[in-house]
């Protein structure tokens, strides 16, 4: 199982920022309708606290002054009216040395005429205005979250799109050098890093960089000094962040190196189950995965032990914080600096801001990891193309005649495998392509389809160089059947239908039928609307055969490829699938990779092949004559089966 590890960070941040940015071109508007309802719902938010001092300072000065009021009132002779007298004569008639400086005060500016009372018709007004600011707030983050995830949507769209496409028109070279699960990974992965980002972080980002600077502006506003015991307390948080970080990240990808063990180890017993079971190897595959799953184990429980802690330490800094705060806060409000809301409203900005810092340092991670991911998704959708069709190329259906002049040819330029071959292949010629495992033979078979190009000479058919045709014509004019079967997971019509989707279901039958296969799609439940699984394996290797076979007599081809492939399957099946051979071959050109040697005795001519060069060509009976390397592997293959 592939096990991809991205990179943590991008190698080409400018370049990787402006090639993401250009796929936000058309969003700009959107972008900038984003940002402003962003920054408005996080204002919003941050006045919030602001508001609901004053109602903490409404409902204060309404209990002073009613304590104030009786204790005036107790300390007065009954016989005086209290709601005629003004403030300034009371302190007349009442020792002030009995009385705070806070009492004299209240005292002198209070209106005596009727008695006081918290104001709750203001605290319900302010209460009433913070609801309002606070739905407008909700009201901005739902449309800002709305349009950024359409805006991540198209995007990754366009993304998904231009990869699969871009992975039609990318020579076939590129898939020999790459792997895969790699290229797979490009496409669900990143692309979908980058989705969860666009949708998530960045008006997160927007949000936590307005928040930071609303709410240090808030705490400036209320009292300096309690803003900066705020700040000196953030480093010993980021310190504390950092170091929690650097550990846990090192045992994350540990433990994703060895999930991917534990998912490769499932997966191989899984598919191998039968051969597992055949060497009574159960114990051994249990053991090994019980090897695996404790090194998981132990990287994960290391991993979200050390994440585990970074909250705990963040909130115990931060409770050094409130707790300072509390105090100097306090402090002031004796003093008389500040009111008894404006530490309530200074403490809730500080919560606000120390969360907004605590995310930033996630926020950037998530950031690079993004960057990484897009640099991976550019860099391939960057991949050089296949040359492309010229204008006037050609579109026809070919007669199959095929000549190779002074062909040369190799995957590296200066290592040429291909020597100035030369050969002229008539119309429903049947011409086999032999030679050890590794020799080439399938090379010749992708300069036929221009999967690769020449280095020199030319490949002609029907007279016209190969380079000159559409290469999708070209290409509609090849069938193949491989020895690795290819099904998908789809009805039996289905599978055949792949190789002409116009083709009739009377077509279809008849295609069937010459592939021998009709017979065994009737005994099925459903016949032709039988379903293969994933693996097309609720069929034998047999059966898939003649289904490709089927597929490919659909699809009339003109010239074949045929990879033999009935060395796996029994002999009533191998008669089977040589009749359908021979009706697929009929007036047709044929290439056949041969693997054993007796079953090519009657082709046309033959093409030998050993460490990737052509050493021979001839009849079966000419090659034999010349006792060369053709001669002994024919008789090496019958003394190995003797």
């Amino acid at each position: 199982m592939h096990n991809r590890k991205i990179a943590e960070k991008p190698q080409n941040l400018g370049k990787t920022l402006k090639t993401l940015f250009s796929y936000f071109k058309e969003y700009k508007f959107k972008l900038f309708i984003v940002i402003l309802f962003s920054v408005l719902s996080t204002v919003f938010v941050i006045v919030g606290p602001k508001i609901l001092g004053r109602a903490t300072n409404t409902i204060v000065d309404g209990y002073v002054e009613k304590k104030v009021y009786e204790e005036v009132k107790n300390n007065l002779p009954d016989n005086i009216d209290i709601s005629k007298i003004k403030g300034e004569d009371i302190l007349v008639m009442m020792p002030t040395d009995e009385l705070s400086e806070d009492q004299v005060k209240i005292i002198k500016d209070m209106d005596f005429s009727e008695k006081p009372s918290i104001d709750f018709k203001s605290v319900l007004n302010i209460i009433l205005i913070c609801a309002f600011i606070y739905v407008l707030s909700a009201l901005f983050n739902y449309i800002q979250s709305f349009i950024i995830a359409t805006i991540s949507q198209k995007v990754t769209y366009t993304l998904r799109d231009k990869i699969f496409k871009k992975i039609d028109r990318i020579p076939l070279k590129y898939y020999d050098k790459t792997n895969n699960g790699d290229l797979l990974s490009r496409v669900t992965n990143d692309v979908d890093t980058l989705g969860h980002t666009i949708t998530q972080n960045l008006s997160q980002s927007i949000a936590l960089v307005t928040s930071i600077i609303g709410v240090l502006i808030m705490m400036i506003t209320i009292n300096v000094y309690m803003t900066l015991v705020a700040i000196l307390i953030l480093p010993f948080s980021m310190i504390f962040i950092k170091f929690v970080a650097t550990h846990s990240q090192k045992y994350f990808a540990l433990q994703q190196q060895r999930l991917g063990k534990v998912n490769g180890h499932i997966e191989e017993s899984y598919a191998g189950a039968n051969i597992v079971k055949a060497f009574n190897n159960e114990d051994k595959s249990i053991k090994t995965f019980n090897k695996y799953n404790n090194e998981l184990c132990e990287s994960a429980w290391k991993s979200q032990f050390f994440s585990g802690m970074m909250m705990p330490i963040v909130n115990f800094v931060g409770n050094i914080g409130y707790v300072a705060v509390c105090v100097l806060g306090g402090y002031f409000v004796t003093k008389k600096s500040i009111s008894v809301g404006d530490v309530q409203a200074f403490i809730q900005y500080l919560r606000t801001f120390n969360q907004s810092t605590g995310q930033t340092a996630s926020l950037i991670s998530n950031f690079q990891t993004t960057l990484a991911a897009c640099e991976r998704i550019f860099e391939f959708l960057e991949v050089e193309e296949e040359v492309k069709d010229k204008s006037n190329a050609i579109v026809k259906k070919v007669e199959g005649n095929v000549t190779f002049e002074n062909v040369k040819f190799g995957y590296d330029p200066d290592k040429i495998i291909i020597k100035d071959f030369t050969l002229d292949i008539k119309q429903g010629s049947k011409v086999a392509i032999v030679g050890p495992t590794g020799a080439g033979k399938t090379t010749l078979v992708k300069l036929l389809m221009r999967f690769y190009d020449v280095n020199s000479g030319s490949i002609l058919i029907d007279g016209i160089d190969i380079k000159k045709y559409k290469k999708s014509s070209l290409r509609s004019n090849f069938g193949m059947v491989l020895q690795d079967t290819w099904l998908f997971n789809g009805s039996i019509l289905e599978n055949i239908k792949y190789g002409n989707s116009n083709a009739t279901l009377k077509e279809i039958k008849e295609a069937a039928k010459k592939a021998r296969v009709d017979h065994f799609v009737e005994t099925l439940p459903g016949g032709y609307d039988y379903t293969l699984n994933e693996e097309a394996n609720n069929i034998s290797a047999g059966e898939k055969q003649l289904l490709t076979i089927a597929r490919a007599i659909l699809a009339d081809p003109r010239i074949l490829i045929l990879d033999e492939a009935t060395s796996s399957v029994d002999t009533r099946t191998e008669v089977l699938i040589n009749e359908a051979m021979k009706n697929l071959m009929k007036n047709r050109t044929s290439f056949i990779i041969a693997h054993r040697l007796s079953t090519i005795k009657n082709a046309d001519m033959i093409i030998v092949m050993n460490e990737g060069d052509i050493v021979e060509v001839g009849t079966h009976s000419e090659l034999l004559e010349n006792k060369d390397f053709y001669y002994k592997l024919y008789n090496s293959q019958f003394e190995a089966s003797e």
